[in-house]
Order: C-alpha cells, then sequence, then structure tokens
C-alpha cells in the first residue's frame, strides 16, 4: 500500500538527482514553486494531501524521468537523502564539433573530456558541454553549463544538443519533428533559425538542465 510520506520522498529524490530543491523542481516543470512545500503536503486539519497525477506528469516531462524510474523511487528509504554524486564528462561546445569526442552512437568517448561532480542520472551517457560565446543569449550564456541526456525522449518543444554529419554542434529549441526533417529555432534571435533532413543528422539529445 502506498503511503502519502513514500510519494513525496520520490517526489524529493527526484528533484535531489537534478541538483534541485522541490521547489526548484516545481519551477523546472512550469508548476508554482511552493507546489511541492512542505505546507502544501497537508492540510490545516492534519490530513495528508497527495500531490496531483497533472504536476507529476509536468515533473516527469521536465526531467525526461520515466514513469519506472520514479516508480523505483518511491518507498526507497533516504532516497531522498542520500549522495547521488558522480562524475559527467564536460567538454567545451566549441570542442563538441571536432572528431573523436563521440562514438558513432553519439556518446561521449575518447580522450580530452574533463569531469564535473554532478548528481546521479539514470542515463550513463549524459555529458556536459560549456558554453562559449553569445550565440546562445540570453537562455545560455558564456561559460555556462549544460547537461545532456542522449537517451531522453525529445519532443517539440524541448531544448536539444544537435550534431550535423558535417560536425557541427549546437543547442538550439526543437520547433518541428517529422519523419524526414527537423527544425530548429536559434535562442538568440540575432542568429538564424535552422532546417535539417534527418539523413544530415548525426545526433540530437536534450538538455535536461543547465548552471545557470
Amino acid at each position: 500500500m502506498l503511503t502519502h510520506n513514500q510519494i513525496w520522498g520520490a517526489i524529493d529524490a527526484l528533484a535531489a538527482r537534478h541538483g534541485l530543491s522541490p521547489s526548484g523542481l516545481a519551477k523546472l516543470a512550469g508548476l508554482d514553486p511552493t507546489t511541492f512545500n512542505k505546507s502544501k503536503r497537508g492540510g490545516a486539519n492534519g490530513k495528508l494531501r497527495w500531490p496531483s497525477t497533472e504536476s507529476v506528469s509536468k515533473v516527469l516531462r521536465a526531467t525526461g524521468a520515466t514513469l519506472d524510474e520514479f516508480v523505483s523511487l518511491v518507498g526507497r528509504e533516504g532516497a531522498a537523502t542520500r549522495s547521488y554524486a558522480r562524475s559527467v564528462p564536460l567538454i567545451g561546445m566549441a570542442q563538441a564539433g571536432t572528431s573523436g569526442y563521440f562514438d558513432d552512437a553519439g556518446f561521449p568517448a575518447g580522450a580530452g573530456w574533463d569531469e564535473i561532480p554532478f548528481p546521479e542520472l539514470a542515463d550513463e551517457h549524459a555529458y556536459a558541454l560549456e558554453v562559449t560565446g553569445e550565440s546562445m543569449l540570453p537562455v545560455y550564456r558564456d561559460g555556462d553549463r549544460i547537461v545532456v541526456s542522449p537517451s531522453a525522449s525529445v519532443r517539440r518543444g524541448d531544448r536539444v544538443v544537435v550534431k550535423s554529419v558535417a560536425g557541427e554542434v549546437m543547442a538550439k529549441q526543437l520547433s518541428r519533428l517529422t519523419a524526414q526533417r527537423i527544425e530548429l529555432k536559434s535562442f538568440n534571435p540575432a542568429f538564424e533559425d535552422r532546417g535539417y533532413a534527418l539523413s544530415e543528422i548525426a545526433f540530437m539529445h536534450r538538455i535536461i538542465w543547465a548552471s545557470q
């Protein structure tokens, strides 16, 4: 039988996995920042409250977590407080287009990667890129670090890292995806939007976190 503490504990654990507080997780999911506050978990009469299925759904979408991953956190004693630190490969965005940094599957490979500590992720192939320049303003600034998950599902409106077959690596917003083409919207209006045939794309991975 599920308990309130188990479900709320799973939400806290999911927040911790992404280096967030419960209020930070709520904001990431587009919810009111107080949605997951301790004060919202019970009424004035002492009756405990459940998180809504809508809020849980939005959290899963925002973090790229699956329902199975969320369920695996339910009832896991100490899940929200245990250490989730691991090392994530890091290179500069400008380096990412150079050959040898990714294998044929689009996973980090070869030498030259640094590492940064990051809360545990379900995706063992997750990696980080360091932004250089002003081409992604105002969303990402010079020096920001973005964490990317190759296994996360990608939908219209997601922020993604794309590498073309020609070797160009870019961070954009996915504005359209069909069986033949992708359309990418630039964060900075000074830079043009891009469109590619899928045959021109080496990989497209979802951005799940940024250091800003």
